[in-house]
């Protein structure tokens, strides 16, 4: 069925109008208050910040307030829409978009990456708000930026300071990805129906690189909902850390202080210090002194010795190894690398992957790099090998499989974070983008792909 008007977003009769015509009342339990100030709606869009040609997902579009807006300053979106009533209409009000029937809570996120770096925006239904916060904003996230219309006390929560009844959990698991705007309040009148509470407009970008120390991720999240999960007791009892009178001191708080005492940077400093890491994480990323390569010739056989970065600025032949670590669903995990890297930093690559060192050997390396980089034990098998080129930084290598479920412990100075992909949406990925690979990766994938053991 067609538009009621050449604008879905421009009157409430219209909206009315149009909704009488698709038999679809607003439904409480899909959270359905739809905007219907056309200003307002241009405003948010603008403060997505969408350029031409962009990748752009828009969550819960409903009768296309905003979704008109967007599609003027990019075609190349998509729209994750639930009710099942207005798909047709909405797939016949914007033919150019790509269409999605489905919840945003089932959405597998990973789908996204393929199209490189995706402005998310959306009015996100009250009750499954935090949720869908999540599910875009955790690492890894295909998003470059997040514009919401929340409520708005959950908005202020975002944003919270601490010392505030509003800061928690949920003030630092996003904080320290991205850094919360709270933009502008939305009075209640401004949706039909009324909500009962008024909405606020948050924006949220990532944190500039540097802004905040790197620590362990899920050290964190355990650490942080281990202390607000009781916040009136002190972090003392929450924690239960052994050395919590020296880590207080290291951070700057009392041995009394509670959970919404310590700000984010002394909550990551908190993280660093209970998993036992004191020193520069960038510092420790680019320190190589003390490597030795074996070096070969072009039939892989030893012909000496040389410094790292001696093997690397003349682009003599050695030797690495790549692991592959699978999940029981097939799923291949990766790594993203960290900014500190000296070559393909933020490049996402194989599971775990490391140089051999002078006198080790191939099979000796692969389970100290798989324990080094994830923090587990499993077995290895060899199941593929490449040629020393300039795609693999003159590296001969070997490739081994491995089968673990996680979860991985990523050494901050190493990997900035990591995730499990299904081989159907990682061959999208390379596909499309494949600069956002290390070309080492690109070289094994290409290698196991031909020989079919990826599919295995």
């Amino acid at each position: 069925m067609g538009p009621a008007s050449t604008r879905s977003n421009v009157k409430l009769s219209e909206i009315a109008s149009t909704l009488a015509s698709l038999g679809a009342k607003p439904t409480q339990s899909l959270g359905q208050n739809f905007l219907h100030d056309q200003n307002l709606a241009k405003w948010i869009v603008e403060q997505v910040g969408i350029e031409a040609g962009q990748p752009w997902l828009e969550i819960g579009p409903g009768l296309g307030a905003l979704t008109e807006y967007a599609q003027e300053r990019s075609e190349n979106g998509t729209l994750l829409e639930k009710d099942d009533r207005i798909i047709d209409w909405l797939r016949g009000r914007f033919p150019k978009l790509g269409l999605i029937h489905g919840d945003a809570l089932d959405y597998d996120v990973r789908e996204l990456f393929w199209r490189g770096p995706v402005r998310v925006f959306g009015n996100l239904p009250y009750y499954v708000s935090s949720q869908l916060l999540f599910r875009f904003g955790e690492e890894p996230s295909p998003a470059s930026s997040m514009v919401f219309t929340l409520q708005r006390e959950l908005a202020e929560r975002l944003c919270a300071s601490p010392r505030t009844k509003a800061y928690g959990a949920l003030t630092l698991l996003l904080g320290r990805r991205w850094k919360p705007e709270l933009v502008r309040i939305l009075p209640a009148r401004l949706f039909t129906p009324v909500p009962r509470v008024d909405s606020a407009v948050v924006r949220l970008t990532p944190r500039e690189d540097g802004s905040l120390d790197e620590c362990d991720d899920r050290l964190f999240r355990n650490l942080v909902k281990r202390g607000f999960a009781q916040r009136r007791k002190q972090l003392r009892k929450n924690l239960d850390l052994e050395r919590w009178p020296e880590i207080a001191a290291a951070i700057g708080v009392p041995g009394t202080a509670r959970a919404e005492e310590l700000s984010l940077p002394q909550w990551i400093a908190l993280t660093n210090l209970a998993g036992g890491c004191t020193g520069d994480h960038s510092a420790k990323a680019q320190d190589t002194t003390g490597e030795i390569f074996d070096i070969v010739d072009q039939h892989d056989r030893v012909t000496g010795q040389a410094p790292r970065g001696e093997a690397h600025s003349r682009k003599l032949r050695h030797r690495a190894v790549h692991i592959f670590v699978f999940n029981n669903r097939g799923e291949l995990f990766l790594q993203k690398r960290s900014l500190w890297k000296d070559t393909h930093p933020r490049a996402w690559d194989s599971s775990a992957s490391g140089h051999v060192n002078s006198g080790d050997t191939y099979t000796s390396t692969a389970p100290r790099e798989l324990l080094e980089e994830l923090g587990v034990s499993a077995d290895l098998q060899e199941i593929g090998g490449v040629e020393a080129c300039e795609g693999t930084g003159w590296e001969f290598v070997k490739i081994f499989h491995a089968r673990h479920n996680g979860p991985f412990r990523l050494p901050p100075a190493e990997i900035e974070c990591g995730g499990f992909f299904t081989i159907e949406q990682l061959s999208r990925w390379i596909a499309a983008r494949p600069q956002d690979f290390a070309t080492g990766f690109l070289e094994c994938w290409k290698t196991l792909d031909a020989s079919h053991q990826l599919l295995h």
